[in-house]
């Protein structure tokens, strides 16, 4: 509600509170098993007040410690926004929280009863209960009968509740709830709190919901009350500060002489000093209330956002107030909750030791436990939830700044590794926290460097200890993960391109050690790296969703950086071509680097002179290596240095046009040469042919050379070899490969630009003549040709298919060129001869007459798979007829592993082709494997052998993949089993009628369809059958005639099965309506679906007695509140059989519903009976591993994880009460330290993670609350 009071200066006062009566009632032991918990009780007084006219905790009459009220609702009866409740005025969030908790303090003042009672109905409707607690319902009623009655009142249609409701206005709801019980506290701390009556009333209440079944209750109460105590520790500091103050104030005072001390001063100080330690006693009272009566149950609730809330506050005390909660009985929760089993409350867990870890004053606290605990971080860097391995690796960095001798060098190389993860992330992290190892720390000699560039630099040494580090990872084609791990924290390190090329080029210094050509190489590809990072501003391929929208800071940083990068390596990258010019992997690394040059720097700079270097560089490279990869950047580098946008075209295009006239003209005088001679070919001129083929292959990728005319003299160097038959392969190979670019740039040229019909009927002559030899090499003995006329063949078929018309291009149609049967069948050879083989038979697997290693049978596979999807991608684009497929598909079972995913997708994309079509392609495999069966072992083989068995097998995976939409295969599977059963009776017995025909057996495989066709298509496909079959054939019943009759019975049995399915998904969706419109259980337990959905009060025996909802049930026997009550049912008890109607309660003639409502009755009876068995079943394995968590002996929590039982009440006693025999456990009380000045309380804490302090302090919890508290 909306109160109309202002807030007064008094409010910051004491406000002493009204005089209540002095009798209470003071719940016995046998009333409750924690009384003092929640009551405040002090068994021996000692931490009773004097002074106030009070003798003990008071206000407390026969219902408990909820006072009676005599108001009948929660919220006045006015209209307008004035009877507003607390709960709107929170939702809405527009009014500032302090003025509303001031309105509620004002009314509080005036009437305390009626603003309790709305803050009581706050918490209830932020629960999203939609039920009043009433003033008499206060007066009379139990603290666990109101919460009793409000879970009648709840309202369970959805699951939601405030909290977790969704929406921007319940996003928000979460935090006002939390600040209007901060700044209640905070408003409050002067005088209500300690009036014994308001706090001692919502804590109860708070602790009774916290207890309660229904999650919303726990969830909101357990987050009220961890924000309460939160709050409470703030006052307690407060409190702990001002008596430091006091205290030095009286001791400054009492230090003067007498002539000048005031005595009446400190008197004054000595009062308030013991005011100020009695309000702490009563907060340390109100927090061990909320400790024990709320955390310690909580902090192991199955819910894990409860989990959470508990343990994310927790490290908020330990931080706000480390004197009282950093220590090691407070820190043990964290630690053993480190084991939860969910991520969000492990990350948690590793959030709130952050905070700690953080302030270096508290390292000496974390000792103990950061020994104890220090494994179970460290593994958790390799948790399945990447959120958290994040948070874990930068509690390690903190770890590792605040001592660097806790982690070995073990668990640092556990972290190390993960700068390569492909989690980016997780990378980053493990990225800060190598550079807080290895690179953070400089030698103090260093200093007087920081301006020395190059070799001399401070970064020198660190660039060399990446580059070891790098090496010593054994990862080396990951350089761009470690630069990318690194570039947010070692920037300055990574961008010092000076000093990697002074490390290159530069001569080492007196005694110092030169890099081993090992180490320059990776020093290259580091570099290579971090050039690639600053030009494109995005992390490397495998690492990130993709490109992201730099912002203008990233932009301008960007184009600095190429800038840079442009104007150091323009000079300093011929150098480097000059020195490692013969060193082919180095070579490659550097000429990568103009892709990222800035290319009008060249002009602006003046550098001409240095791109002229470059070019002849670049040239002697190309002259001097053969290697594929040297070349192929080559020809990449003069790509991007023929930009026509600048200046520099011309000159680097005569470059090219001059490097290629050479090389042309080279090729052909060689290749004259190498064609006339009569005899074989010189192995000095085929090497020469073969290095200048490979130049221009390389160039002829990523520059269009069609002016250079090269079709003519590579077809007739192919020609020459299918002549001759002695054409060395690789020529071979490169000719095919160079060919099938000048054709590709032919069609860009004439696709793009304009032609005239000459030369679109010359690129159809050269594209068919070149196909033809493509056809002709694909019978070669060599097989690296056969598989480059392959892939090149399959790749023209694709280009030059039907699609090349597609998007309006009609201009196009002459060029389409079809495979002839011949050439469909000579590509399907292939395939079966070079695809379909075993690991072992593949001889590019062995390499000098030696197995090569794993690496090498990968790429083999890998190849091989390559050369599968290019002829299944045929097949799926209808350029080869789609019964080619068969062949492919009969494999998908022994060849699963290498190519199921392949195989399974082209049947997919055949079906949707043509589903017809592709089921009859389907029963042809079938029939293949049939026919080579019946080869191999004859017609009388045995059907239970393992080759019938496979072919079963198979069509049963067949018929799987047809889905269970009958409809949409409906016509599909009526031809396959046409085709199967004029296929089974083809071929009739030579033997004579009386014998069955040879392919008889078939009909067996046929069967594994019979369960896809409808009832209605099975008696059609029954008809068509006995077309085939003779009278005596069905009266036949010889073991020979078995396909037969399984088949025939295949298609008559099951005849209602779709009438039941389909009354049976009637009856299921009736259900489900009824069940949404009927009014759910009141309890937030729902009975199983099978007893919702059971008809007939006959079915259930005493059912009312037997089956109680969760509001019937007995309360929960946790909070000090509530009266104890019989114990409760077991679920194993709770639960009576469930009987059929006796037989007398049916007529003796049920027509055909009543049948199948009777047979629907007996499958759900069926059903309630193994739910009740799995729910005894869980309950037995539950109690299993309590007893056994009980009988665990002593550990500690990194061996022993806490359990968390999947049970909403994990502390219910009617479960587990027999497990607390004999095991007497007090929690321990919070005890917050004494004044700084008082030193007479200097003993250290005792070590709670050791089991003897454990026993002698009695830390432990009822009710399994730690598994590793049974032997203490």
């Amino acid at each position: 509600m909306k109160f109309n009071y202002s807030v007064t200066e008094d409010d910051k006062e004491m406000i002493a509170a009204p005089e209540i009566p002095s009798e209470f009632h003071l719940l016995q032991e046998s009333e409750t098993h924690f009384s003092s918990d929640t009551d405040f009780e002090d068994p021996e007084g000692k931490n009773q007040k004097q002074g106030k006219g009070k003798t003990g905790k008071k206000g407390k009459k026969e219902r408990g410690i909820l006072g009676g009220f005599g108001r009948m609702n929660g919220h006045h009866q006015q209209n307008g926004v004035e009877n507003m409740m607390l709960f709107e005025v929170v939702k809405m969030g527009k009014s500032a929280m302090q003025s509303v908790v001031d309105d509620w303090i004002e009314s509080y003042k005036h009437d305390r009863d009626t603003a309790l009672l709305d803050l009581i109905n706050f918490f209830i409707q932020c629960s999203g209960c939609k039920g009043i607690v009433t003033s008499e319902m206060f007066r009379h009623m139990q603290n666990s009968e109101i919460i009793r009655k409000m879970t009648e009142e709840f309202d369970e249609d959805s699951g939601d509740y405030p909290l977790t409701m969704a929406g921007p206005q319940w996003k928000k709801f979460k935090s006002s709830f939390c600040e209007f019980i901060a700044v209640l506290v905070r408003q409050c701390q002067y005088s209500i709190i300690y009036d014994e009556y308001m706090m001692d009333t919502v804590i109860s209440l708070l602790t009774g919901l916290s207890d309660s079944q229904v999650r919303a209750f726990r969830h909101t109460s357990t987050l009220a009350a961890m924000k309460l105590m939160t709050a409470l520790v703030n006052v307690a500091l407060n409190l702990s500060i001002n008596m430091d103050n006091t205290q030095r104030q009286y001791e400054a005072e009492r230090n003067k002489i007498i002539g000048k001390r005031a005595n009446d001063r400190l008197e004054f100080l000595l009062q308030k000093r013991k005011e100020l330690q009695e309000n702490q006693d009563e907060i340390e009272n109100m927090m061990n209330a909320i400790f024990k009566g709320v955390f310690v149950h909580r902090y192991r609730d199955s819910i894990a956002e409860i989990r959470a809330i508990c343990i994310e506050e927790i490290g908020m005390w330990m931080k706000m107030y480390s004197d009282a909660f950093l220590n090691d009985s407070y820190l043990k929760y964290v630690g053993w909750t480190m084991h939860d089993k969910q991520g969000e409350v492990r990350l948690k867990c590793l959030t709130a030791l952050q905070g700690l870890y953080y302030n270096k004053e508290l390292n000496s606290k974390l000792e103990l436990f950061t020994s104890r605990f220090k494994d179970r971080i460290v593994s958790m860097t390799l948790d399945k939830e990447y959120d958290v391995a994040v948070q874990a690796i930068k509690l390690l960095t903190l770890v590792l700044q605040s001592s660097e001798e806790v982690l070995t060098a073990e668990d640092c190389e556990n972290v190390y590794h993960l700068v390569y993860s492909a989690h980016r992330p997780v990378a980053v992290a493990a990225g800060e926290f190598l550079y807080k190892k290895l690179f953070s720390y400089r030698d103090p000699e260093d200093d007087g460097m920081l301006k020395r560039r190059g070799r001399q630099s401070p970064n020198a040494n660190l660039i060399k200890t990446m580059v070891f580090f790098f090496l010593e990872s054994e990862l080396h084609e990951h350089a761009a993960y470690l630069v990318d791990s690194m570039w947010d924290c070692a920037t300055d390190i990574l961008k010092d391109w000076e000093c990697m090329t002074a490390l290159l080029l530069e001569e080492p210094l007196n005694g110092e050690e030169p890099l081993t050509d090992r180490q320059e190489t990776a020093l290259i590809e580091i570099m290579l790296s971090t050039i690639r990072q600053a030009a494109e501003c995005h992390p490397p391929v495998g690492r990130g969703t993709g490109k992201r929208v730099l912002t203008a800071k990233e932009k301008k940083t960007q184009l600095d950086d190429r800038t840079r990068v442009t104007e150091h390596f323009a000079v300093a990258l011929p150098q480097l071509l000059a020195k490692y010019s013969v060193d082919a992997e180095k070579v490659t690394n550097l000429l990568q680097l103009p892709q990222y040059f800035d290319l009008e720097i060249y002009t602006t700079g003046r550098l001409e002179k240095h791109l002229d270097v470059l070019l002849r560089q670049i040239r002697d490279i190309v002259e001097k290596h053969t290697d594929t990869d040297v070349l192929e950047v080559c020809s990449r580098t003069y790509h991007a240095l023929c930009n026509e946008e600048f200046t520099i075209f011309n000159r680097v295009d005569i470059a090219r046009s001059q490097l290629v006239d050479e090389l042309v003209d080279k090729f052909n005088r060689l290749l004259e040469d190498f064609i006339q001679e009569g005899e074989e070919p010189d192995e000095d001129d085929a090497y020469q042919v073969l290095s200048t083929l490979k130049r221009i292959t390389a160039f002829h990728n990523a520059h269009d050379l069609s002016r250079w005319d090269l079709f003519g003299s590579n077809y007739k160097l192919l020609k020459t070899g299918i002549e001759n038959g002695d054409m060395p392969e690789q020529i071979v190979i490169h000719a095919l490969q160079c060919t099938h670019y000048v054709i590709l740039w032919q069609l860009a040229k004439i696709s793009e630009s304009g032609y005239t019909k000459e030369e679109l009927l010359t690129l159809k002559r050269q594209m068919r003549a070149f196909c033809q030899i493509c056809q002709h090499y694909l019978t070669n003995v060599n097989t690296a040709v056969k598989e480059q006329a392959f892939t090149i063949q399959c790749d023209m078929l694709m280009i030059f298919s039907h699609q090349i018309v597609a998007g309006g291009r009609d201009i196009l149609e002459p060029l389409i060129y079809s495979p002839d049967s011949s050439l469909q069948s000579e590509l399907l050879s292939f395939i079966l001869d070079h695809v379909f083989i075993d690991q072992d038979d593949d001889g590019n697997s062995i390499i000098n007459g030696q197995q090569d290693d794993e690496a090498s049978k990968i790429e083999a596979l890998h190849k091989r798979r390559n050369l599968l999807a290019a002829f299944c991608k045929l097949i799926v684009y209808s350029v080869v007829e789609m019964n080619a497929a068969a062949d492919i598909f009969k494999q998908y079972m022994r060849y699963y592993n290498d190519y199921g995913d392949i195989i399974k997708e082209t049947m997919s994309k055949t079906r949707q082709l043509d589903k017809i079509q592709c089921a009859k392609t389907l029963i042809l495999s079938l029939q293949q494997l049939f026919n080579e069966m019946t080869q191999e072992y004859g017609y009388n083989f045995d059907r239970t052998s393992s080759a019938f068995s496979g072919i079963k097998e198979l069509a049963r995976r067949f018929a799987l993949t047809f889905g269970l939409d009958q409809l949409k295969t409906r016509e599909a599977i009526a031809m396959l089993h046409k085709d199967g059963i004029e296929f089974a009776f083809k071929d009739p017995s030579p033997q004579g009628e009386g014998h069955p025909p040879l392919n008889l057996p078939f009909l067996d495989i046929l069967s594994e369809f019979s369960s896809k066709l409808l009832r209605q298509d099975k008696r059609t496909v029954y008809v068509y059958l006995e077309k085939f079959m003779t009278f005596q054939m069905s009266l036949r019943r010889e073991d020979v005639w078995l396909p037969l009759m399984s088949y025939k019975n295949s298609l008559l049995a099951g005849g209602d099965d779709d009438t039941m399915s389909v009354i049976s998904g009637i009856s299921n969706r009736g259900s489900s309506v009824r069940n949404k419109k009927m009014k759910p259980a009141t309890g937030k337990r729902k009975l199983p679906e099978a007893e919702e959905s059971s008809s007939g009060d006959g079915l259930w025996v005493n059912r009312d007695q037997a089956l109680q909802t969760p509001v019937m049930m007995q309360a929960p026997q946790l909070t000090s509140t509530v009266m104890r009550e019989p114990k409760r049912l077991r679920p194993e008890d709770s639960f009576i059989g469930v009987y059929p109607l006796p037989p007398e309660h049916h007529p003796p003639q049920l027509d055909y519903n009543t049948q199948v409502a009777w047979m629907l009755a007996q499958r759900q009876h069926e059903e309630a009976r193994q739910q009740q068995e799995r729910v005894a079943m869980n309950y037995a394995k539950i109690r299993s591993n309590l007893q056994h968590a009980i009988r665990r002996g002593t550990g500690l929590m990194e061996d022993d994880e806490e359990p968390i039982v999947e049970d909403v009440m994990m502390s219910s006693e009617g479960r587990i009460e027999d497990l607390n025999e004999g095991m007497d456990f007090d929690t321990m009380d919070i005890d917050l330290p004494p004044s700084k000045n008082r030193r007479e309380r200097t003993e250290l804490k005792p070590d709670y993670f050791d089991p003897a302090s454990i026993m002698d302090e009695s830390v432990g919890l009822r009710s399994l609350e730690f598994q590793c508290f049974n032997n203490l």
